[in-house]
């Protein structure tokens, strides 16, 4: 009887080890794919930000010029167009 339940410990203990080596190597995979997906992220918001500051560079140049207008009540001639190459 004795041995009946060692061998049945036994087994038990053999599959739980199985059981976590396998969970243990899909717990690594996920953690690359975590890894893998907030690096994409990271470039995607620091394209984003990049974006947003040439947009707001953009218009506060835009602006700057509309009350440099406003106040003197003077548009600033267009820049000219360098000729074309021949």
């Amino acid at each position: 009887m004795r041995k009946i339940v060692l061998a049945a410990a036994t087994a038990g203990a053999a599959l739980t080890l199985a059981a976590c080596s396998e969970t243990a190597e899909k717990a690594g995979e996920t953690a690359d794919a975590v890894a893998a997906d907030t690096e994409a992220n990271v470039e995607a918001m620091a394209e984003g930000a990049t974006e947003a500051a040439e947009g707001a560079t953009e218009a506060v140049a835009e602006g700057a010029d509309d009350a440099k207008e406003a106040m003197t009540g003077e548009e600033e001639a267009p820049a000219e167009e360098a000729p074309a190459a021949e």
